[in-house]
């Protein structure tokens, strides 16, 4: 049961850790290397992510800069960017390729705030997916005769311990996020 318990706080984490990620990629009004992580560049007909292509530096707290190692990926990796979801303009003077990172309106951080939240409410469905998981394999097991009725009791308390343990950890990061947004 040890072992069943650990996989499923693993499970967990791993919840939480995809829910860091996705806020990595939130645009707070600051610059951040992660914001591009998502851009792929059709770099000579193969969609390629723009940091195998291209050297990205946040030189100062408004602005990206990012350098292609190839001179004629320029006009490609201009291209990628203008077509991503970030809504950020590229200006491009043949040595770097600048993206500018204008501070967030209020109308923009309360969207940025409702997506964080969908994100959050994804991450804690997984948590329950888990707990759901955990608690059918430890009826299996009480079934299968591995476990007795006290055991299975026991192991259900400890898996919802887990999961509402994980889905305050879920809330304290949405709240840190939700700061870090509303914050001029």
């Amino acid at each position: 049961m040890d072992a069943l318990l650990l996989d499923i706080e693993d499970r967990m984490e791993k919840a939480i850790t995809n829910l860091e990620r996705d806020f990595s990629k939130l645009r707070t009004g600051r610059a951040s290397t992660s914001l591009v992580d998502d851009v792929r560049v059709d770099y000579y007909g193969t969609p390629t992510p723009l940091n195998q292509i291209a050297s990205v530096t946040v030189p100062d707290s408004r602005s990206i800069t990012i350098q292609p190692w190839d001179r004629n990926a320029f006009g490609d990796v201009e291209k990628a960017l203008l077509k991503s979801d970030l809504g950020l303009n590229p200006v491009n003077d043949g040595k770097l390729i600048r993206i500018n990172i204008p501070p967030l309106t209020e109308e923009r951080r309360k969207e940025l705030v409702k997506v964080a939240r969908k994100y959050t409410e994804e991450c804690k469905v997984a948590v329950r997916n888990v707990r759901r998981d955990g608690n059918d394999a430890l009826k299996k097991k009480k079934n299968d005769k591995e476990l007795t009725e006290d055991e299975m009791r026991h192991g259900q308390d400890e898996v919802q311990k887990l999961t509402d343990a994980y889905v305050a950890k879920a809330d304290e990061v949405l709240g840190a996020k939700e700061k870090e947004i509303m914050e001029i």
